[in-house]
């Protein structure tokens, strides 16, 4: 057994002393290991995939006389896109990680800039159900965005949506059941909307009309089920929606619809701002894509510029 002499009143003093040094340390280790998340933002991908896929787009448009003109629309879609995460992800200021690869800044055809354009909207709405709420939307609109931009051509992978997922979602806020009801309030416009300008499209639209109304019942009858199940009384239907001008003809009906549309698209945006529960979100980034890419081919149909809107919902403007 080792015996050991006592402790002066010196020693003791010094002990303090280095005491008073390790404890500080100590504490600032930890204020630099915990209560900030470090990790890197899930919005980067998305912004360096925006950021070269216009890049690309415009080396495209510059190759390929043929196909310029989408190639221009998707690159400045992409680029507005990129603007606005650019934004957010400064604003969060996040480390950025310290080793990851950059996306080709340029494509060989069509085809695989409509592979990246899907695989940017099926990344973006799979962030949807985990972001914060105004990342949420924020990301819901980028692969509404995408989407719309494929609807421009078969080449860049057109196509509708198809019906709705049923989902069972948590107990729903006053928040979410209040943008569900403003969806609810869209979507019951848009159906009076389809029904009025029938009367002034040539057949050629029927499909169109058709289409267009059947996804609006069926995005109606999920507002009123989850309304039902939270417990609130839906909204009903108006007499009327009064159109922003006068529908006399074939172009004022279609300047309709596409008003239509867009109000749809805001309004499933604002469910992405205003809930938490993640099948919601999901539902909501579903009927999001599926009014821009609506919305884009009576746009298209209308002759307005640009067909497409790179961030669907987000705010009122439609050009």
């Amino acid at each position: 057994m080792i015996s050991r002499a006592p402790l002066t009143r010196r020693d003791a003093l010094r002990a303090a002393a280095l005491a008073a040094l390790v404890v500080p340390a100590t504490g600032l280790a930890s204020a630099c290991t915990t209560g900030y998340d470090d990790s890197p933002d899930p919005l980067l991908p998305l912004l360096t995939g925006a950021e070269a896929d216009a890049a690309a787009a415009n080396a495209l448009a510059g190759s390929a006389p043929d196909v310029a003109d989408l190639a221009r629309q998707v690159a400045t879609a992409r680029s507005a896109q990129a603007t606005a995460l650019r934004a957010e992800v400064d604003r969060l200021n996040k480390p950025e990680p310290e080793q990851s690869t950059s996306p080709a800044t340029t494509v060989p055809d069509l085809a695989a800039l409509a592979t990246r354009l899907t695989e940017a909207r099926d990344h973006a709405a799979a962030l949807v159900p985990q972001l914060p709420a105004y990342r949420a939307g924020l990301a819901g609109s980028v692969a509404a965005g995408c989407a719309a931009l494929q609807q421009l051509a078969p080449e860049l992978g057109a196509g509708q949506p198809g019906k709705l997922e049923r989902i069972t979602p948590g107990r729903l806020g006053a928040e979410a059941v209040n943008a569900l009801q403003g969806a609810l309030a869209a979507e019951h416009a848009a159906i009076w909307v389809y029904s009025l300008v029938s009367a002034f499209l040539p057949a050629d639209f029927n499909r169109g009309v058709d289409t267009g109304t059947a996804a609006h019942r069926d995005r109606r009858d999920a507002c009123e089920r989850l309304l039902a199940a939270a417990g609130a009384a839906p909204v009903p239907p108006e007499a009327a929606y009064p159109p922003p001008e006068p529908v006399t003809d074939q172009a004022s009906a279609m300047r309709f619809v596409v008003t239509a549309e867009t109000d749809a698209a805001t309004a499933w945006h604002g469910v992405l701002e205003h809930t938490g529960d993640a099948p919601l979100r999901t539902l909501g980034t579903q009927a999001l894509i599926g009014s821009a890419t609506r919305c884009t081919s009576w746009r298209m149909e209308a002759g307005e510029q640009p067909a497409a809107i790179a961030l669907p919902g987000r705010g009122s403007a439609r050009g």
